[in-house]
């Protein structure tokens, strides 16, 4: 189900919403768990399946690593191979899950491409919604319990609320369980916070429906068009209207979590923070995805050293996270080249680029205006041929049998269509509005304005404006 569906809007999350609110407090993370596994159902009716028994499988081994750690406590028994050997088999299954419905035919097209015959058939899988968020919700629970972060929570129902949670379910942000732990214990909704929630729902809302669906199409007609038929700068536009597709879509997904959040009394992690006004790389993923990369910091980056091993353990570090990372956000060699692209980039900012951005951040400003778009269409575009065509249109090289007659006149139709859509994206690029509406949320006029966004957005969707967010597929 779509945040930004009629189905939603008007049958499951008002429907959700009362019976939540004439619950009893104690009873409501029962409640949110059967909602949230209706929610998943909806557009998962088998994988939901899937989702139960992971989160039975995960909350039984992280009760057996506690166990472990008390017979250790309270005898002169060691226990961590025992620990260990939990640990590796909470890993295998979860990680070995997510290997089989999204890896696993990537892995076949390697090996029948390296014997350069067909030994093995692709598998008829189709990915869950939402494997990759709530797999590394799961380990990181799994990890934290195992290093004595907190204790194995005695309630199934408590630790399925927390996996399944619908506002954050399908594409994060990536919560860890001590950050909603206290609200999961015992939660107080505030008409404050209802009334916050609400006007960042909107906000989200309106990212997504009003922003993030309109400039896609920027994109889509650069596309229909190819590489051959455009020239360098309309290149350069089409990706900008991709990143400023990307921005909005995901950032709206994660606000509305976020507003949601705050409705049922609790506390979503940020997940974006102006991203586009970095002056570094370095920065950008400081802001961009931030609990992707906690997560990856927390759980690879620093168990294999960090900074504190040498130069060349923090570059075999770096490497490993930017390789997964790019993976995990797809099973193509697109993403791994991202990832790549990535870590290169960001090495050379680690050894000697970051020190100049952050003493010039006008140059590192424009510094990330190019590599912004160009990051964001080798993540795009998964066809290497094309997606090599289009770099080289982008930096104006020639591509033999290319025709850019009407290239120009191209040019200028995208830019009388789009200039102004693309102003207002760059503005909300900025953390100004947003912090106006945060400001001033309690402001009648503010109220009006949300509400008409509200209902313009109801209306874009009905007329057919609403597609599944970009990373659902993810």
């Amino acid at each position: 189900m779509v945040f930004s569906s009629m189905e939603f809007l008007f049958r499951f999350l008002p429907l959700f919403l009362l019976i939540y609110f004439v619950t009893k407090p104690k009873y409501r993370n029962v409640v949110l768990l059967l909602g949230s596994l209706v929610f998943y159902a909806y557009g998962e009716p088998i994988y939901v399946f899937l989702m139960m028994f992971s989160i039975i499988f995960n909350y039984s081994v992280a009760r057996r690593i506690k166990r472990f750690y008390d017979i250790e406590v309270y005898s002169e028994i060691d226990c961590s191979f025992e620990r260990n050997c939990w640990l590796a088999v909470a890993m295998v299954f979860d990680f070995g899950m997510l290997f089989i419905f999204k890896y696993i035919n990537f892995f076949i097209e390697i090996i029948n491409t390296a014997a350069g015959t067909k030994i093995f058939d692709s598998v008829a899988i189709t990915l869950p919604l939402g494997i990759s968020f709530y797999t590394f919700q799961i380990t990181s629970y799994i990890f934290d319990v195992y290093r004595l972060k907190y204790q194995a929570d005695k309630s199934i129902i408590k630790f399925g609320t927390y996996v399944s949670m619908f506002p954050q379910l399908i594409a994060g942000p990536i919560v860890n369980y001590d950050e909603v732990k206290p609200e999961l214990d015992h939660r107080e909704v505030k008409a404050d916070d209802i009334e916050r929630g609400a006007t960042l729902f909107v906000l989200g809302l309106a990212y997504k429906v009003l922003l993030a669906n309109k400039i896609a199409s920027l994109w889509n007609d650069v596309q229909t068009v190819g590489p051959y038929g455009i020239n360098t700068v309309t290149a350069w536009l089409g990706s900008w209207g991709y990143s400023f597709q990307l921005l909005f879509d995901f950032m709206g997904y994660s606000v509305m979590a976020i507003g949601i959040g705050l409705i049922l009394g609790f506390r979503i992690p940020e997940n974006f923070v102006d991203p586009y006004m970095a002056h570094s790389l370095t920065d950008f993923w400081r802001r961009w995805h931030v609990t992707l990369g906690r997560w990856f910091r927390e759980y690879v980056y620093i168990p294999m050293g960090g900074n504190r091993k040498g130069k060349l353990r923090m570059i075999l570090a770096m490497f490993t996270v930017w390789m997964f990372t790019g993976l995990w956000h797809g099973a193509d060699w697109n993403f791994l080249i991202w990832g790549l692209f990535l870590f290169v980039f960001l090495l050379m900012e680690k050894l000697f680029l970051g020190k100049v951005f952050d003493k010039v951040k006008v140059l590192g400003h424009v510094y990330m205006f190019f590599l912004i778009p160009i990051s964001w269409t080798i993540f795009n575009i998964s066809d290497l041929k094309l997606l090599g065509l289009y770099l080289k249109r982008m930096f104006g090289m020639n591509i033999e049998g290319s025709v850019t007659t009407h290239a120009m006149d191209k040019l200028i139709m995208l830019g009388h269509t789009y200039w102004w859509l693309l102003l207002i994206c760059v503005i909300f690029c900025t953390p100004w509005p947003r912090k106006l509406i945060e400001k001033f949320y309690k402001n009648w006029v503010c109220k009006l304005i949300m509400l008409a966004l509200f209902w313009f957005c109801v209306y874009q969707i009905a007329k057919g404006g609403s597609n599944p967010f970009l990373y659902f597929r993810f």
